[in-house]
């Protein structure tokens, strides 16, 4: 498989923000779109999760890597195709950031309790319940699918902040 091109905010906001189709029962085509998405995310080392929108593919796909909110690193990337959020709560403010958007941050609102259905990139069905930063990251990717960015989510221009403005490197990257 390989890695694709990003589409930026800048110059594919139209694309970005289009609604995904759910994916067909074809496991070939999943697969190769999953591993198209981890080959992408792998060679950008801040990003902790991708939407098949942002690699220009309007299909319900993502790839998120868990534990990022622990200090200790993350996993690796994990396929999810056709994501459906079940329930979600305990609201709060967090870090968001996109490679879409490079270099802008924020705080937003998300919620830090999910439970997911979805199929895995085995093919397998699952329903999985998230905490934390990784019900997080989920949250953020299935946006995309809906053609939600996370500068949507910033309740004014003036929360937004640019790279150079953000923490030493070190602290957590962005979905």
């Amino acid at each position: 498989m390989a890695a694709r091109p990003l589409l930026l905010f800048e110059t594919s906001e139209a694309a970005l923000r289009r609604v995904s189709e759910p994916l067909a029962d074809e496991p070939d085509e999943a697969r190769r779109l999953i591993a198209d998405l981890k080959d992408t995310l792998l060679r950008h080392p801040n990003g902790i999760g991708l939407a098949a929108p942002q690699i220009g593919v309007h299909k319900r796909a993502i790839v998120v890597c868990f534990g990022a909110g622990t200090g200790a690193g993350h996993g690796p990337p994990i396929g999810v195709i056709n994501p459906v959020i079940l329930e979600e709560g305990r609201e709060r403010l967090d870090f968001d950031g996109c490679l879409s958007i490079p270099g802008l941050y924020a705080e937003t609102v998300r919620p830090h309790f999910l439970r997911l259905r979805g199929i895995d990139e085995r093919g397998q069905a699952f329903e999985w319940t998230l905490d934390g930063f990784d019900a997080v990251v989920v949250h953020h990717e299935v946006d995309h699918l809906n053609g939600v960015l996370f500068i949507d989510r910033v309740s004014s221009p003036d929360r937004l902040h640019r790279e150079d403005d953000e923490p030493e490197a070190g602290e957590r990257s962005g979905p």
